[in-house]
């Protein structure tokens, strides 16, 4: 009896009050952002509504026969399969800016990123290469179009690719130096015993270690930066939402649901390429046939 009253573990304690304290001061801001907004409240029960009325309109515009004609007057000239063609090719011009603008930044970030790295690197060089990750990483992309890249090369689509670039600079040499610095060091250990030099460590041991992964952080950015690339178009960077932006703020709903359709039908094929390619670099071609 004695025995088994010892062996009783302790019932642990309880969580409800944390889990209450957690919820109370989610509460708390939520109630002072609704205070402090200036947001129309009584218009909420009129959302629904609406929202369905948008979307039943875009629908419309996506359901409609070749060769039939929504209402609007975007461009009264163009039929309903020259918006489904020039949709099409304007998010191909997207996907090709956050092409040119992942490859940017991967060929500028990965050797920074061995200059950040606290395994590859001393102090005082991997200090101002990380101040520098961090600033163009918070700056978002659209203020780098406007601010930077628009002057430089005017209402141009490269204007919206280098944003994208630069800002994805920021972004993969954070993931590159993280994962610099996660590599096994014993075969560092093993090089650097046999004399090995910096660079000859960098080649043989660090480099064959951490590329699979830093190239399918490459791979996930590029997705990120399709839709990045989408919404530079709305100051005129290139890609599919300047056009898209017109649409919209004139109301053609019919035409803006083919433009939308265009723009998730992209990215979810897209997603599902890249989804595939970082699987393989990671797991390789025998997990790829398993998961299949």
């Amino acid at each position: 009896m004695t025995s088994a009253t010892a062996t009783t573990r302790p019932k642990p304690p309880p969580k409800w009050p944390y889990t209450a304290v957690g919820l109370t001061l989610i509460g708390i801001v939520l109630v002072a952002g609704w205070s402090l907004d200036d947001a129309k409240w009584e218009r909420l029960p009129q959302f629904p509504g609406e929202i369905l009325q948008y979307a039943a309109q875009m629908l419309d515009g996506v359901l409609t026969w070749p060769g039939a004609h929504p209402e609007g007057q975007a461009d009264p000239e163009l039929t309903y399969g020259d918006w489904w063609l020039q949709s099409l090719k304007l998010m191909g011009e997207s996907v090709a800016l956050a092409w040119i603008g992942t490859c940017v930044g991967a060929l500028f970030s990965f050797p920074l990123a061995f200059l950040a790295a606290s395994t590859t690197a001393p102090l005082f060089v991997r200090v101002p290469v990380r101040l520098f990750f961090n600033a163009i990483r918070a700056v978002p992309e659209i203020l780098l179009a406007v601010i930077v890249m628009l002057p430089l090369f005017g209402l141009n689509p490269m204007a919206g690719a280098m944003a994208i670039g630069i800002h994805s600079i920021g972004s993969l040499g954070k993931l590159t130096l993280e994962n610099i610095e996660s590599v096994d060091p014993r075969p560092v250990e093993a090089v650097t015993a046999a004399g090995a030099t910096w660079w000859q460590r960098i080649r043989t041991a660090v480099i064959p270690q951490m590329m699979p992964e830093t190239v399918a952080f490459w791979l996930y950015r590029f997705e990120v930066n399709i839709r990045a690339s989408a919404i530079l178009g709305v100051v005129s960077a290139g890609g599919i939402g300047a056009l898209l932006n017109r649409v919209l703020r004139g109301r053609e709903w019919e035409w803006g649901g083919i433009m939308l359709a265009v723009i998730i039908i992209v990215t979810i094929l897209v997603d599902q390429l890249s989804a595939a390619l970082r699987h393989r670099i990671l797991h390789g071609a025998e997990a790829t046939a398993v998961a299949a």
